[in-house]
């Protein structure tokens, strides 16, 4: 089978976007996060909101798609046993060693935990306890923070993987085709489950990225995968968003131009309910036009996509702990509300890129980074008297 490079690219592309959004919430007025920096401003929730509402959703998306091209038909408990190990142990050692700066940085910026950082490490790893709002997470104890993906991830494999009979069955194919076989207008069909989620659950179940409490979060991710998993490698439909690609980008800055100075009202009630649902319609009609410019534009064999395939699971891990360390670092300078935000990015790029390299070489750490282990290099064999080679030297 062909590699499709644009979707290898629009993962990459979609984890690089995840970073720069992280940077940016340490820059957005109004919004919490576990720093702010002085220089936060209320005009930088417009382009956050613009990829805040489809940034995510995309990623689910692109994480269904991959999981259907590990499918051979093969034993789903063996492809369960691999997406586990590949999940579940970088997420251990995320929120054991990468994790914990986040934090005790926000407890020492919050004036609840006291400086000294191996002091932290002895109270955090016994689970506290910590006063109220040391940090996101505090009633608990520890915090997976931005890891939060991997074990959502994780949940929809889990249940994915169960449902393979059902998936693979024949009215699991027909709905399937149903799926592919949308075209023309009827590519906004799928937007429909994700307004139902808006009118049952959006009111009751705010997200939380604890797991357990997220019912409306679940439903949109997990059903963003299972579109992932139904649209795969189809030919046709692929074909059909790259044709459509130019309408569906028109249709979705019309609804962000509607949407945004709508939402900077502070609709409330039922108005607020409205403004959920065309924000779920945005939501669809982004992701339409961001697969469809992948596939026109990124379906190349780019050289760096084997060197970003191995390095975007590094750098997620790593990205918001050097994020925060950064920040902190940065901040007595006073650089200013633009020299700041480069050298934050800058520094939070520089410090993937060298850590990175390092773990890609170690066969110690890979695994612990989402990464396989190298295959060590065949020895040569030792020359004897009859190597025409050895007997010549």
């Amino acid at each position: 089978m062909q590699r499709r490079h644009d979707i290898d690219a629009l993962r990459a592309l979609a984890f690089a976007l995840v970073i720069v959004y992280h940077v940016g919430m340490y820059y957005v007025e109004g919004w919490g996060w576990h720093l702010k920096s002085p220089h936060a401003a209320a005009w930088v929730q417009a382009p956050m909101r613009a990829l805040n509402l489809w940034r995510m959703d995309l990623v689910f998306l692109v994480s269904g798609i991959a999981l259907a091209l590990m499918w051979r038909g093969g034993s789903r408990w063996a492809l369960l046993r691999q997406r586990s190990g590949r999940l579940l142990l970088p997420l251990a050692f995320g929120m054991a060693v990468v994790v914990p700066w986040q934090p005790y940085a926000q407890g020492v910026a919050n004036g609840l935990v006291e400086p000294g950082f191996g002091a932290f490490l002895l109270r955090y790893y016994t689970g506290g306890p910590w006063p109220a709002g040391a940090f996101d997470g505090a009633h608990v104890g520890v915090t997976w923070n931005h890891l939060w993906y991997l074990p959502y991830l994780w949940l929809y494999t889990v249940l994915f993987v169960l449902a393979l009979p059902v998936l693979e069955s024949a009215a699991g194919r027909r709905l399937r085709a149903a799926f592919t076989g949308l075209r023309g207008a009827r590519l906004l069909l799928p937007a429909l489950p994700l307004m139902a989620y808006s009118l049952l659950l959006w009111p009751h179940f705010p997200p939380t990225h604890d797991l357990v409490g997220d019912a409306w979060l679940h439903a949109v991710y997990g059903t963003l995968f299972l579109y992932g998993w139904f649209i795969g490698l189809h030919a046709g439909l692929w074909a059909e968003l790259r044709h459509r690609r130019w309408p569906a980008s028109v249709l979705a800055l019309g609804l962000l131009a509607l949407y945004l100075p709508l939402r900077g009202a502070a609709p409330e009630g039922i108005a607020a309910l409205g403004l959920r649902l065309l924000a779920d319609l945005y939501l669809w009609t982004a992701i339409l036009a961001v697969l469809g410019w992948a596939h026109h534009a990124l379906n190349h064999p780019w050289r760096w996509l084997g060197w970003a395939n191995e390095s975007v699971y590094p750098w997620y891990l790593l990205h918001q702990t050097l994020i925060i360390a950064a920040a902190v670092a940065l901040a007595p300078l006073a650089l200013g509300p633009v020299l700041e935000p480069l050298a934050l990015l800058l520094a939070t790029v520089g410090g993937c890129w060298i850590l990175t390299a390092g773990v890609r070489r170690s066969n110690v750490l890979r695994p612990l980074f989402g990464l396989k282990r190298r295959a060590p290099l065949p020895r040569p064999s030792p020359a004897t008297p009859a190597d025409p080679a050895a007997s010549s030297a």
